[in-house]
């Protein structure tokens, strides 16, 4: 799904819980004279659900090259929410020098994401059960949302993702670690958490991105959780395009 026909343009890479369109209300703020954003489906995903895979980085990595050179695009900043945060960072090595900048909101780092006995039963069981769904997203936001948003978010999960890829993508983000790639690397990057996810937070940001990446800036969202799309749609535009401006 492309937005806009400006000339900043940005691959957008979705969450676990996501799809090409679960990005809350960016797409509809997005200035369109000025910006280009494809909002890409991965593989079992949204438009591209029944479709088989490895369910793997690299995959989605591959897939993204090629949809933006369908598009003609010879560079692009790269936008990745939670396990796109991840994919995105996989995306800027396979790209070369195309990748002008990076933003992650709520991104998973390169490291993965160690699980203890008790989240590794949580995040492993939500493929086949709604429950758990729920848990982990009201958990990532802080446990103070309306459980009617929360649920339309587990069902908007259900809906859009294949049970086979939502599990198999578990182990494609949390379970990879390619730090010691992109350790040094000089790209921009800015990293926007929300105040109220005790999952990926500013701790982990400063421990992971900001150590990682010389030219990396962090920022913390009032008000928000791990969804900052639903959360804090302005705000997490206004940050983003602000970004994209100094590149």
């Amino acid at each position: 799904m492309v937005v806009g026909s400006g000339p900043v343009k940005v691959l957008a890479l979705h969450g676990w819980f996501g799809s090409a369109t679960g990005w809350g209300s960016l797409p509809e703020l997005v200035h369109e004279d000025r910006y280009s954003y494809l909002f890409l489906d991965y593989r079992g995903y949204g438009a591209r659900r029944g479709e088989t895979g490895e369910f793997s980085l690299a995959e989605i990595s591959a897939d993204a090259l090629a949809a933006v050179d369908s598009l003609g695009w010879s560079s692009f900043a790269v936008l990745g929410h939670s396990m796109g945060g991840s994919a995105m960072q996989r995306v800027l090595l396979d790209a070369g020098d195309r990748v002008t900048g990076l933003i992650g909101v709520s991104p998973v780092p390169s490291t993965g994401v160690p699980f203890d006995e008790q989240a590794g039963q949580l995040f492993g069981g939500a493929a086949a059960d709604r429950g758990k769904r729920y848990a982990i997203i009201d958990l990532t936001t802080g446990n103070r949302l309306s459980r009617t948003w929360v649920d339309r978010m587990v069902q908007f999960s259900l809906d859009q993702s294949d049970e086979t890829a939502f599990g198999a993508y578990l182990d494609a983000w949390a379970g990879t670690d390619f730090s010691a790639e992109v350790q040094g690397h000089p790209v921009p990057v800015r990293v926007v958490v929300g105040e109220h996810d005790p999952a990926l937070g500013a701790a982990v940001m400063e421990q992971t991105f900001l150590a990682q990446y010389p030219n990396a800036s962090l920022e913390v969202l009032h008000n928000a959780g791990h969804y900052a799309m639903y959360e804090t749609p302005v705000a997490l535009l206004t940050t983003v395009e602000s970004f994209l401006d100094q590149l």
